[in-house]
């Protein structure tokens, strides 16, 4: 089997005050394109360095990261940055939005620096917004919109240019379960119909296993669980939220 993503002996340390701190401690993952997976694992157990390393915001102490045939963890900023910019979107718990602009702008702004005309701009700013189910709110701003609303135009931006890879950090933390519901069944069409591979932090087991084709528990840096979501029981969970 061909895997998009492959992680083999990975480690992240870092040192705080003298101390070594193993974010990430000898860690092997592969991820195939079109799956949907859930990291899950307790705050500190290294869930938020992996989704940076994955997502070429961090580089390992020591490993090796393949992604499409591309060795990650040799690259300088400038070809992580490519990476970034080529394969990967980025969906956050806190929205990250212009508060000023409107949703239509706020979509658009990946495109704005990647040479491609305003109409382009403006006409795949409109579709992504669409594609998310906010065709009648694209000219209101944040604070008109409600914090699962919110989410969508994050994932409208994520999405607009097609990413092979979308990577969302604790997405739906801030939501309430109707919209957390709404926002996961999101990311799930858009991995169906758009083939893009999901990666997903979540703290919610029962929302984790509706939606994900995979469940990877982490804790102190190492994953001790990889399982098909439907294989996950209480023994799984116990190991990880002890």
């Amino acid at each position: 089997m061909s895997f998009i993503i492959s992680l083999k002996d990975i480690e992240r340390f870092y040192d705080v005050g003298g101390e070594v701190v193993r974010a990430l401690d000898g860690l092997d993952l592969n991820i195939s394109a079109n799956e949907y997976i859930s990291i899950m694992g307790p705050s500190g157990s290294g869930k938020s360095t992996l989704m940076n390393m994955i997502g070429c915001l961090d580089t390992p102490t020591n490993g090796t990261y393949e992604f499409e045939n591309e060795y990650v963890h040799e690259m300088n900023e400038g070809q992580l940055a490519s990476i970034r910019n080529r394969k990967i979107g980025f969906v956050f718990q806190t929205f990250n939005l212009l508060p000023k602009s409107s949703a239509l702008r706020n979509v658009e702004v990946p495109l704005i620096y990647a040479n491609i005309s305003k109409k382009e701009r403006i006409d795949r700013a409109k579709q992504s917004l669409i594609d998310v189910g906010l065709e009648d709110r694209m000219h209101h701003k944040p604070n008109e919109l409600s914090g699962g609303q919110r989410q969508r135009v994050g994932i409208a931006r994520a999405i607009i240019k097609r990413p092979l890879l979308l990577l969302a950090d604790e997405p739906v933390a801030s939501l309430d379960p109707k919209a957390a519901n709404l926002i996961l069944s999101l990311l799930k069409k858009i991995n169906k119909e758009f083939g893009t591979t999901i990666l997903c932090n979540l703290h919610q087991v029962d929302l984790a296993k509706k939606y994900s084709d995979r469940l990877v528990g982490l804790l102190d840096g190492k994953i001790i669980f990889d399982e098909k979501s439907e294989n996950i029981n209480k023994s799984n969970l116990e190991k990880i939220y002890v």
